[in-house]
């Protein structure tokens, strides 16, 4: 495994936790972070111990800014978020584990754009929300204009996008953008807490489910059910869906293996 300056990439059991470690830049993403990020991604979709996923930023300022604008001028180059996969660069990076995103404060640009690629989206209670690009004449271009309008209502995306505007964490779970809003020194124990709820449930279908979920958004009703009666028949198959029921009429924990 690379070493890493930028991030911070802890295995925490069967919980990858992936930092981004630049709380003087607010969690900016500069090349060299994006390298990072994307060789920590990869590991974590590798490494078959590891089942979930946490993103977060370090420190209390700010989950990320997004594309760090600075390296950008100087570099006069588009920028570093399309090197991130989660981000804009999602053909050639594909895992089916479950992500969480723990937002710390600001998540902004490239920043809500690496949230809204993860499955689940827990913030702090300061957290403040935004795709402010148009602001700097780019446009949200590491999957912003296509996720934010299927994360929540599309008026509300449209006048985020159009705007440049940030809304807070109250309103970002009114819009479902967040599934929940903790104080701030509850958010990596709850972003954990569920991490942890989902490593005891059965692996194979945890990841059968979200691919039948994502896949089935851009289907009919009738392909999606198709789709969804494939991945039921092939979890069934496993070995762990015999270790589930077995170990509900045994009144024990079950044992899952993952296979």
């Amino acid at each position: 495994m690379p070493e890493f300056q930028k991030i911070l990439y802890e295995k925490r059991g069967r919980i990858a936790v992936i930092t981004i470690n630049r709380p003087e830049s607010m969690n900016a993403i500069d090349p060299q972070t994006s390298q990072e990020l994307y060789d920590a991604w990869c590991d974590f979709r590798d490494d078959g111990e590891l089942w979930v996923a946490i993103l977060t930023g370090a420190g209390d300022r700010a989950f990320s800014a997004g594309n760090d604008l600075v390296a950008t001028a100087r570099g006069g180059g588009p920028g570093a978020m399309r090197h991130v996969p989660f981000g804009g660069n999602t053909r050639d990076f594909v895992t089916w584990k479950p992500t969480i995103a723990a937002i710390n404060g600001y998540c902004l640009a490239g920043g809500l754009e690496m949230a809204l690629a993860c499955d689940i989206r827990i913030a702090a209670e300061h957290a403040q929300f935004g795709l402010p690009e148009v602001r700097w004449a780019i446009i949200p271009g590491a999957g912003g204009t296509q996720r934010l309008p299927r994360a929540i209502p599309l008026a509300l995306a449209m006048e985020m996008i159009l705007t440049g505007e940030r809304i807070d964490a109250q309103r970002a779970l009114q819009a479902g953008l967040v599934s929940r809003v903790v104080p701030a020194d509850q958010l990596m124990p709850t972003a954990l807490e569920v991490a942890e709820t989902i490593c005891k449930r059965g692996p194979l279908a945890v990841r059968s489910a979200k691919e039948s979920i994502m896949r089935g958004l851009d289907m009919t009703l009738q392909q999606g059910l198709d789709l969804e009666a494939m991945f039921s028949a092939r979890v069934w198959a496993s070995e762990d869906a015999r270790e589930g029921p077995r170990a509900f009429a045994e009144k024990r924990e079950p044992q899952y293996k993952g296979r």
